[in-house]
């Protein structure tokens, strides 16, 4: 199966790079440089047998689930704010977007995005013609959004918020809402997100960064860019060939945590621009084929859950190479299957489930 074939040789080749970027920073902090790796490998684990349990499974079946998922979603983006600061929604790095429950910690908006693209396929499915209405093609989406995407924005996840409302703009557009509708809801949107950036200080740190990636090099006093210019410097050591697999330099605690969101940084060093670039062709063929399965569903709920799944995997990771490279403003981005995140990869493989069991089931449906 080439989707499944994909999604494992990602996955190996995500371990093997977070291997080499995160054992200097491991050794030095945790005296083990095999700390994140076994970490790691041991989620990835866990997620793979998630995946193929999920994807024997059929994906009908979360229509029943679709409101008990977004429910979930809500009580623990709720939490992250209720508790706030305390042992349960811990602030890290000035951020408060992780949750701890029974010693497990993992931010909601992840669980979120995904109860979002549940409960749009179910709508969309649901309504069929009926999505060119204002009733039903935009009223209910805009609510189930502003839940989601208020919550997490109420967080200061802006990055997430932002991945989020493309999603859905995607998944609505190609459900059937009609384009009028989504002009409106772009000037208001923008007008509304560009007061709050400018007058609320709660949000003073996304102004800064904008600053900052404007002239990384050169950035207003107060503004730090010390991750992006070494991420630069990564980029540009690499060259066509790389350093070598192991070899980097700024890993050696001068690009900070280097096996999170800007591993990719470590990559381009190690691989140089040939192994870059055939990262991204990997990244490219998932979603071909994500697509290719989505459009070959049996029916339309199969299709937009499947495109949904696609779109959030490609958006996310289109958005992480682009805040790497300086080309979008540092935003927190996880680069799929790479950066660090036991509970994000668990998460992103029982997504891979679905997507396999729409894509085996579909192959069923031919036969």
């Amino acid at each position: 199966m080439p989707m499944l074939f994909l999604i494992l040789v990602l996955l190996a080749v995500g371990l093997v790079m977070l291997f080499s970027a995160s054992y200097a920073y491991a050794y030095y902090y945790y005296g083990n440089s095999y700390h994140f790796v076994m970490r790691q490998g041991m989620f990835a684990v866990l997620g793979v047998a998630a995946m193929l349990l999920i994807s024997t499974f059929d994906y009908h079946h979360l229509h029943k689930f679709n409101i008990i998922v977004f429910g979930i979603a809500v009580v623990l983006l709720g939490m992250v704010l209720a508790f706030k600061g305390t042992k349960i929604a811990p602030v890290k790095n000035g951020a408060n977007r992780w949750i701890n429950i029974g010693g497990i910690e993992f931010q909601p908006s992840e669980i979120a995005k995904f109860a979002l693209i549940l409960m749009f396929a179910h709508f969309i499915a649901l309504y069929g013609s009926k999505m060119k209405t204002f009733r039903f093609g935009f009223l209910p989406f805009m609510g189930i959004l502003v839940v989601i995407a208020g919550l997490v924005f109420l967080e200061s996840h802006v990055s997430a918020t932002l991945i989020i409302c493309l999603i859905a703009v995607l998944m609505m557009f190609i459900g059937g809402t009609k384009m009028r509708y989504f002009v409106a809801i772009g000037v208001i949107g923008g007008v509304a997100l560009a007061c709050v950036l400018l007058f609320s200080d709660k949000f003073a740190y996304a102004m800064d960064r904008i600053y900052g990636w404007l002239d990384p090099f050169n950035p207003p006093e107060g503004v730090d860019t010390w991750q992006t210019v070494q991420s630069l410097y990564a980029i540009g050591s690499g060259q066509l060939l790389g350093v070598g697999i192991g070899q980097s330099r700024q890993k050696y605690l001068y690009l900070p945590e280097p096996q999170n969101d800007f591993i990719f940084a470590i990559i381009c060093e190690e691989l140089g621009f040939i192994g870059a670039l055939l990262v991204i062709i990997l990244f490219a063929l998932f979603i071909w084929r994500g697509v290719y399965i989505s459009l070959h569903a049996r029916d339309r709920f199969g299709m937009m859950l499947g495109l949904g799944i696609t779109f959030q995997f490609g958006i996310q990771a289109v958005f992480n190479i682009c805040v790497v490279t300086n080309t979008f403003p540092n935003t927190g981005i996880s680069l799929p299957f790479f950066s660090y995140g036991g509970t994000a990869l668990v998460m992103l493989l029982c997504e891979m489930g679905v997507l396999l069991s729409i894509s085996r089931h579909s192959n069923i449906e031919k036969t």
